[in-house]
């Protein structure tokens, strides 16, 4: 299976659900709250070629973006291969 690392933020939805998909199909991740390591949100922005916003998403060593990015991933039938599933 393949390595995933979510940024992520309290109270935030688009994180949530992004967790919840990868959680319903079983894929293990690393959660890193930059809310709560305010310290890694500039390597956060600097793996996501810029983007702030959170969830920030990478796969292995791919950036997939946020949320509507992987749940578009998804509806294509792109994400289970990159998860390795």
């Amino acid at each position: 299976m393949s390595q995933v690392t979510i940024y992520t933020k309290a109270y935030c939805p688009y994180c949530v659900r992004a967790k919840s998909v990868l959680d319903n199909k079983g894929v293990s991740y690393q959660e890193i709250r930059i809310d709560e390591k305010p310290e890694l949100r500039p390597e956060m922005i600097e793996r996501a070629g810029g983007r702030s916003t959170v969830p920030q998403i990478f796969i292995d060593s791919r950036h997939i973006g946020g949320c509507d990015d992987m749940m578009a991933l998804d509806a294509s039938g792109q994400l289970d291969p990159l998860l390795n599933l």
